[in-house]
């Protein structure tokens, strides 16, 4: 028989639990799970992963459909290098140091996976209560630690040099990411206090929103966003289609990103991923209609990209807590994290901080929400079934829980914000971080690719002369930097 081990995310496996949970009896919780169901929670796991993966694709569009066509390719791609960036050093060293056995800071054991399989439970006793293959666990959390990546740069977009993506990528997926992971679902400081993070709205979101809040701040704002008198000059998305199908790949994903975190698909209680997806759906629909009517309310209209950014920002928020609340209560999480969204867009632009996507907003603050909503929100018996910290304010545990949440959000801010920020700094000052004013305005598709995402918009030898729309030169001969030029007649 396992002994009781609270794993990455939370759920414990312990002989008398599971068969409390599952009805299976004595039998089986002395023999462990059978192979056939190590075998279904293995094809679920891995399914799950390759939800999340998909993912990239969705900020793929989304993050290209919110800025300018001049810089669409490099944006997208930029998913594909930081998704095989991750994919490689979170294997090398990320992993260990996120899961690995060690101290309450980092994890010290386990480099490169290169663990024999009668030791995996021991060098990774944070996962131990899932039974499914090593290579399972390891697909399912590098794609968590690239979804955090790809928020960095979102709020860092059309302006930073397509080398800083792949130094800083290597150093988030090594030493800064798997550090915060680990304490809260390796077994560190935070995982001892009883910090409830099901899937990672601190883990995943708050950390790249952090990052992209540090470089956003280095960076200064695109050429044109604010003028002189300080007044913010809106630089509209070239594509809102790709915005919307961008965030429903993203909503899809999450199905894989909240559910899959059981790492199971038949225990503790058989198929309590589906309660899971419940919830997230639930969040995510709220958000989306919070934000509509927030928009309306404070814009005047109700402007679609809130709209995809409040279904977000509910998904973010419900991350964290999906697992331990009750329906009525996602619904309100997410309703919040939409308001959240389009309040906290507005401010940061306020504050002149130039965050192109709404990174910040949608996966800082509404992280920050949904973490501490388990303090508020989360119900006796789900804290019970999940064997992490308290019951929430609203359910009689007291303010408790909300005091760990909010240390657990502190700590993990201030660490990212704090390292991203020199790291950031030192690629300033020796190879720079920002692309000159030329490149920006010419646009990074070609300045950094020599090519277009768009040729037949750009590209002389599609347009039979000098390019026509914002982003080449012809554009920018008197000063433009915003709108498009005419197109010339045949």
């Amino acid at each position: 028989m396992k002994p009781q081990l609270v794993g990455r995310s939370g759920l414990v496996l312990a002989g008398g639990f599971v068969t409390l949970l599952s009805g299976a009896g004595p039998a089986f919780a002395a023999a462990g799970p059978t192979p056939a169901a190590i075998a279904a929670d293995t094809v679920w796991t891995v399914v799950a992963a390759v939800l999340v993966m998909f993912m990239q694709a969705g900020f793929a569009f989304l993050e290209a459909g919110l800025t300018r066509a001049k810089n669409a390719g490099h944006i997208a791609v930029k998913n594909l290098v930081i998704y095989s960036i991750s994919s490689l050093v979170f294997w090398a060293v990320g992993f260990a140091i996120c899961f690995g056995t060690g101290n309450s800071i980092i994890g010290t054991s386990g480099w490169g996976l290169d663990v024999a399989d009668k030791d995996i439970n021991t060098v990774f006793g944070s996962l131990s209560f899932s039974d499914v293959p090593l290579a399972a666990k390891y697909l399912f959390e590098v794609v968590f630690c690239a979804v955090s990546l790809a928020i960095v740069w979102g709020g860092m977009a059309e302006r930073t040099k397509f080398s800083v993506y792949i130094i800083f990528g290597v150093i988030f997926s090594a030493v800064i990411y798997p550090v915060v992971g680990h304490w809260i679902w390796g077994g560190g400081w935070l995982s001892t206090l009883g910090m409830q993070d099901f899937a990672g709205s601190t883990v995943v979101h708050l950390q790249g929103a952090a990052a992209a809040f540090a470089g956003a701040l280095l960076l200064g704002p695109r050429i044109g966003k604010y003028g002189k008198d300080g007044k913010s000059n809106a630089i509209p998305g070239h594509n809102i289609p790709f915005v919307v199908l961008g965030t429903l790949i993203l909503w899809l994903g999450w199905f894989g990103f909240n559910p899959g975190s059981t790492l199971m698909a038949t225990t503790p209680s058989v198929g309590y991923f589906a309660y899971i997806a419940m919830t997230t759906n639930l969040a995510a629909a709220a958000g989306a209609l919070a934000a509509m009517f927030t928009a309306w309310r404070v814009l005047g209209a109700p402007d679609m990209s809130m709209v995809a950014n409040g279904a977000i920002a509910a998904l973010v928020a419900i991350t964290a807590s999906c697992a331990f609340v009750d329906p009525w209560a996602s619904v309100v999480i997410g309703a919040v994290a939409g308001i959240i969204a389009v309040l906290g867009v507005l401010f940061i632009d306020k504050l002149h901080i130039d965050d192109p996507v709404g990174a910040v907003s949608v996966h800082g603050m509404a992280g920050i929400w949904g973490t501490l909503s388990n303090g508020l929100f989360a119900t006796p018996d789900r804290v019970k079934l999940l064997a992490v910290g308290s019951p929430g304010l609203l359910y009689g545990g007291g303010i408790h829980q909300l005091v760990v949440q909010m240390e657990g959000v502190s700590a993990a801010f201030a660490y990212v914000f704090l390292t991203s920020l020199a790291v950031f700094y030192v690629l300033k000052v020796t190879i720079g971080i920002r692309v000159s004013a030329e490149d920006e305005l010419e646009g990074l598709d070609f300045a950094e690719h020599k090519m277009w995402g768009y040729p037949e918009m750009f590209s002389p030898s599609f347009s039979g002369g000098e390019p026509y729309m914002e982003g080449g030169a012809a554009a920018h001969k008197g000063g433009l930097s915003g709108a498009p030029i005419a197109r010339p007649a045949p």
